[in-house]
């Protein structure tokens, strides 16, 4: 699994959404401003974690954006699946998005390796939650520096 650029402006954002006050809305403009995420992009990041129930939005006049549950209820699992769809690394051990394999049976790397990759992404993105973006969020730290060290395919 690699992280995308989505991923961590989604993280970015929901560090800051995580130190508001609980009941307070955000508007993409206050986020993007604090955030350094750019508003259309933002808007389309924040319609997926709304469509996933990681988000709550309110339209009109004192509007916007806010967690939908307190931030270490939301694990980064949730968000990354938010984000991206599935974590596991292939189709065939998706505990989700399962497809079977006509190999199942006899493929002794789905059977060890592939699982074990796939265990081992969900139990760390599992243990950590929001809370964890929160802390960085309240010391001013910026995501935005992790996306000169994204890993791009075939590098």
């Amino acid at each position: 699994m690699r992280l995308s650029a989505t991923d961590v402006y989604a993280f970015q954002a929901l560090g800051f959404l995580g130190t508001q006050a609980e009941g307070h809305w955000i508007s993409s403009e206050e986020i993007s401003d604090a955030t350094g995420v750019h508003r259309p992009y933002l808007v389309r990041i924040l319609a997926a974690l709304t469509a996933k129930g990681v988000v709550k939005s309110k339209k009109g006049i004192g509007g916007g954006y806010a967690l939908a549950r307190k931030p270490q209820l939301i694990s980064l699992c949730e968000v990354v699946r938010a984000i991206d769809g599935p974590v596991a690394p292939l189709s065939c051990i998706s505990l989700n998005w399962h497809e079977p394999c006509v190999e199942e049976d006899r493929c002794h790397a789905r059977a060890s390796i592939y699982r074990r990759m796939r265990d081992a992404m969900l139990g760390v993105l599992q243990e950590f939650s929001v809370a964890d973006l929160v802390v960085d969020a309240r010391q001013g730290v910026s995501y935005g520096h992790c996306l000169h060290h994204l890993l791009k395919p075939n590098a």
